[in-house]
């Protein structure tokens, strides 16, 4: 007598009958607002992390990479997620709001 593994066998019953479903592919705007944000504070971040560098707010430099450093870790997120936004938006292939990871 064979070993037949039920689990994994395809019969009629095991077919699904079609049941109707709604596609929902509305932007999710808390979560590109969160991106548009973190992309704004990101760019503020570095610009401002330049200067005081620059400058050497508060006495050295340490201050100014500080920030810098803050700002690219707000920007690649941000940028990464409204690029994904912008593009689904637009319609371009292989880009779908449903790239985009919810809160």
């Amino acid at each position: 007598m064979a070993y037949v593994d039920h689990a994994f066998s395809i019969s009629d019953e095991d077919i699904m009958i079609e049941a109707s479903y709604t596609v929902n592919n509305r932007p999710p705007i808390k979560e590109i607002a969160l991106a548009v944000g973190l992309l704004v504070f990101g760019t503020l971040g570095m610009v401002s992390g330049i200067i005081m560098s620059y400058n050497r707010v508060g006495g050295d430099r340490g201050h100014g990479i500080f920030f810098a450093i803050l700002g690219i870790v707000l920007f690649i997120p941000g940028f990464y997620y409204t690029r994904i936004a912008y593009y689904a938006y637009k319609g371009y292939k292989g880009f779908s709001f449903s790239n985009i990871p919810p809160l």
